[in-house]
């Protein structure tokens, strides 16, 4: 159940309804039922995976509190550091098995290839069980946190399950803390007209984003990517530009209609984006760019490795480590992990560079909080932030460098002439769409960046306002939205990780 598709917009209402009607002691289990019911839409034996990684979670939170009562403390962290340990190894094998298993084995075929040994015959076709990554990564951080002593061990198996499958931001995020989620589903939420209306603008806003922006975006960006060798550097570049858009239209629009559906059951989720076009240095970009699942890898990665505590270089490495497990989390394929090497080395050059900078802004008495150099920073940061979608974009290593290949070399400025750059896949009138909507979004972030809560702001003017800006979106959903076949809802990007 795609949460753009109409039969999120009957089953939303339905549960939305019944949550509120329900006496408080019986809200977790009717939302549990909800979630599972949620998630085997897709494919329902593959419940039993999330119900799996939630048992081996659960048993280790009571497991490491157990141990916290043994006297003697090397014995006591012994223990500890093993229900950790095996609740990983547990979780992540799951993990590997259905998202790895054929990587790995085409990666050990090309090495044996070329060592010219006989090839493993083996091949697991199965398809990826939607949002494992998510709610595995989810479960982990509990297994942590109650070993930290972050959060006290939960009890209820019910309530502990709810919180890993909670149908909102179940299979694409945000991926959010125990501190966070655990604590409001043992709390009580009281019918919030405050919450519901600005829960539902949010989940509107996301729609925008998602159906007039993302999917619109998609089919130009598909027809140039698949025909990249027919297309000049001036197409190229342009879908290119428009990826780095689509990606975030599509992965911050679920992220708002996620947020906006709690928002109006009374849960209150982790913002995920905060204007990442607006950064000013990759390492900047990354503090706001799916922030749940950053903050998680510097949380439970980056620090247990050592974080910056252990000299340059060993901070150097451990960054690398983060953003090339990253680029592998994304996705089973070598292209996913060069996008996340070249972020990595990306925030390590600017590190070794900041001094220079210092030093040269010191020279020539560069003013930094002029707009005019903010303003370059910002487009030097999108200029190679973009750079490294391609490799994301791309289906291999071979086809990216392809790409940026052709954006280098074929030159043809007679498409500025005859219009063709806005015809490629879609008319001009619907990409004048696209970029009108496009400068509607950038307006909207500018907003943010400032401080300026649109949504909260709308919700204190004039009724007349309001609904004309409700209905401004809901017909922009409805006349420029992007359908598939038989109004078929296109699936969001990050499902498939």
């Amino acid at each position: 159940m795609l949460l753009n598709s109409f039969v999120f917009l009957i089953f939303f209402p339905i549960v939305c309804i019944l949550y509120y009607i329900i006496p408080y002691r019986f809200r977790h289990i009717f939302l549990l039922i909800a979630s599972y019911y949620f998630y085997m839409c897709w494919n329902a034996k593959y419940a039993l995976l999330m119900l799996t990684s939630t048992v081996i979670t659960y048993l280790s939170g009571l497991l490491i509190h157990r141990a916290n009562q043994i006297p003697h403390e090397s014995k006591r962290e012994k223990y500890r550091k093993l229900c950790v340990l095996v609740s990983f190894s547990l979780n992540l094998a799951i993990l590997v098995f259905f998202k790895y298993f054929n990587f790995l084995i085409e990666t050990i075929n090309h090495i044996l290839a070329h060592m010219h040994i006989s090839l493993l015959n083996v091949d697991f076709d199965v398809v990826l069980p939607v949002g494992i990554s998510f709610y595995t990564f989810q479960a982990l951080s509990y297994t942590v946190d109650v070993y930290r002593g972050d959060i006290y061990r939960e009890k209820n198996f019910l309530k502990y399950a709810l919180f890993v499958s909670f149908f909102p931001q179940l299979v694409a995020g945000p991926i959010e803390r125990s501190k966070n989620l655990l604590k409001q589903i043992n709390g009580k939420h009281d019918f919030d007209i405050h919450k519901v209306h600005t829960g539902l603008s949010r989940m509107l806003f996301g729609l925008f984003q998602k159906m007039v922006l993302s999917d619109n975006i998609s089919v130009i960006v598909t027809e140039v990517y698949d025909n990249h060798s027919s297309y000049g550097s001036l197409e190229l570049i342009f879908a290119t530009i428009l990826f780095a858009f689509q990606i975030y239209c599509d992965f911050g629009g679920y992220s708002n209609i996620a947020i906006g559906a709690a928002r109006v059951m009374g849960f209150e989720l982790m913002e995920n984006f905060n204007t990442p076009y607006m950064a000013d240095t990759v390492a900047d970009f990354w503090r706001r760019w799916h922030i749940s699942l950053t903050t998680w890898f510097r949380d439970y990665l980056y620090i247990p490795l050592g974080g910056n505590r252990k000299g340059r270089l060993r901070k150097y490495i451990n960054i690398m480590i983060v953003f090339l497990t990253s680029g592998l989390w994304h996705g089973a394929s070598w292209h996913f992990v060069a996008w996340g090497g070249i972020n990595g080395i990306y925030q390590i050059i600017g590190d070794v560079l900041r001094p220079i900078r210092d030093k040269m802004a010191v020279w020539f008495e560069v003013d930094r909080k002029l707009f005019s150099h903010r303003i370059i920073k910002v487009v030097v940061t999108f200029v190679l932030v973009d750079i490294s979608w391609i490799f994301f974009r791309a289906d291999t290593i071979g086809q990216a460098l392809a790409i940026i290949k052709g954006m280098c070399t074929r030159i043809h400025l007679g498409v500025l002439l005859d219009g063709s750059l806005f015809r490629m896949g879609i008319d001009i009138k619907q990409c004048m769409i696209v970029l009108a909507a496009l400068v509607l979004l950038i307006l909207t972030d500018i907003c943010k960046y400032i401080k300026l809560d649109l949504i909260e702001g709308l919700c204190r003017q004039g009724v007349w306002l309001q609904y004309m800006v409700y209905l401004f979106l809901i017909y922009s959903v409805l006349i420029f939205g992007s359908y598939g076949p038989a109004y078929d809802a296109s699936q969001f990007i990050y499902f498939q990780f």
